[in-house]
């Protein structure tokens, strides 16, 4: 068996500026990173409000460990359930104002295991057209009749919902849509599933942390209970700066995943040191408000800049501020004129996003001050500049 034909398909995606390349991270995630022996100052971490390195939430992981040990062991219906586990679902639960909360082991497999353990060939999903690459293929694994609505756009949705006569309607959308920043209209989303006796998925990703009074997201924002919005997923590995996920709704709701998610139930529990972490960041993200004050300041300070020195920005009042460049080729150039100077900053291209789509996509952290903004704006204004970019 030869691998030519994989051959020939790397070669034609490194010519279309497409190809992919890891790189090593060798410090904490932090606005300071060295990657690959070099020293960048970091705007592309989804470490939002500055966790991921924080003193007491390293100490609790330690703790743990030496309480529970590092691994799950085994899945949560055999004897994997910690009671670290158990006690961050409860306060999960509590924290988002729903009945029950699961815990995944990764958000994408929270995705997969929701819509999987709801739906089936009798059904119909509708998605957004910009939704979350775990949230398109949850959809298409469910073998529910498959459909998207236009980027949040309800009178789209209401069109396609009223054409179907499925057992079960969910529609899914993102919170906060990773790639461009702008948050979805729930409340228009939620009447037009109400008018249709169809559930609402929301995959609150981005959202945790950032939104709301206590960062409870956008169901906080919007002041939604599980009774408009049935299915709220979240992610840990973001604005709670660890690991993991969770989905959050009635008994119901939760009961049937135990039973039918197979991600969640064919799978090790994620490690109970990391549950008692997250346990730790829920209590500082909640308490500790600044770092959302300090956020907002920062995401109007470069907003405000980048509008100054020409630059274009999506409509974004979240902490993923994306640079909208157009071609592949020209992102990669901006990434790498921005690392010459210090700046790591990745380029975003298709298939993560549309064709002349590419883009940089700038992320702030409650981590960062104002003087790094500054130079971030410097540096991005001189290297734009000499791509043409402005």
């Amino acid at each position: 068996m030869s691998f030519n034909e994989l051959a020939a398909e790397l070669e034609q995606r490194q010519q279309q500026f497409l190809y992919r390349k890891r790189r090593t991270l060798e410090t904490p995630q932090q606005p300071l990173v060295q990657v690959d022996g070099r020293e960048y100052l970091a705007f592309c971490s989804n470490d939002y409000l500055g966790l991921a390195n924080h003193p007491e939430v390293i100490e609790s992981f330690q703790a743990a460990a030496n309480q529970y040990g590092v691994g799950g062991g085994a899945s949560h219906l055999v004897s994997g359930h910690s009671q670290a586990h158990h006690e961050l679902e409860l306060a999960l639960a509590e924290f988002t104002g729903r009945p029950r909360a699961l815990l995944f082991s990764t958000g994408y497999m929270a995705n997969l295991g929701a819509v999987n353990g709801l739906l089936d060939k009798q059904d119909a999903v509708f998605q957004d057209r910009l939704n979350h690459a775990s949230l398109l293929d949850a959809g298409l694994l469910s073998g529910a009749r498959f459909q998207r609505y236009l980027h949040n756009d309800a009178e789209s949705l209401d069109k396609r919902l009223g054409k179907t006569e499925a057992r079960r309607k969910l529609v899914v959308t993102d919170g906060v849509f990773s790639m461009d920043g702008d948050v979805a209209d729930l409340p228009a989303l939620a009447k037009t599933c109400q008018a249709h006796e169809a559930w609402l998925m929301v995959d609150d990703a981005h959202g945790f942390g950032c939104l709301g009074q206590s960062g409870g997201g956008c169901a906080e924002l919007y002041e939604m209970g599980h009774e408009k919005l049935q299915v709220l997923v979240g992610t840990l590995g973001k604005g709670f700066g660890t690991a993991g996920a969770f989905v959050a709704g009635s008994e119901e709701l939760i009961e049937t995943l135990i039973q039918h998610a197979r991600t969640y139930i064919y799978t090790t529990s994620m490690p109970p040191a990391v549950a008692a972490a997250t346990l730790t960041s829920l209590k500082l993200l909640q308490q500790e408000a600044w770092r959302r004050d300090k956020l907002e300041a920062l995401i109007e300070q470069f907003r405000t800049g980048c509008e100054q020195i020409g630059l274009q920005l999506m409509d974004s009042p979240t902490p993923i501020q994306p640079i909208l460049v157009g071609e592949s080729d020209k992102a990669l150039e901006i990434s790498q004129g921005l690392e010459d100077d210090g700046i790591f900053i990745s380029a975003i291209r298709p298939p993560t996003v549309p064709q002349g789509g590419a883009r940089l996509r700038v992320t702030l952290s409650a981590a960062h001050d104002e003087k790094q903004v500054v130079h971030l704006l410097e540096v991005l204004e001189k290297v734009s500049k000499k791509a043409g970019l402005i």
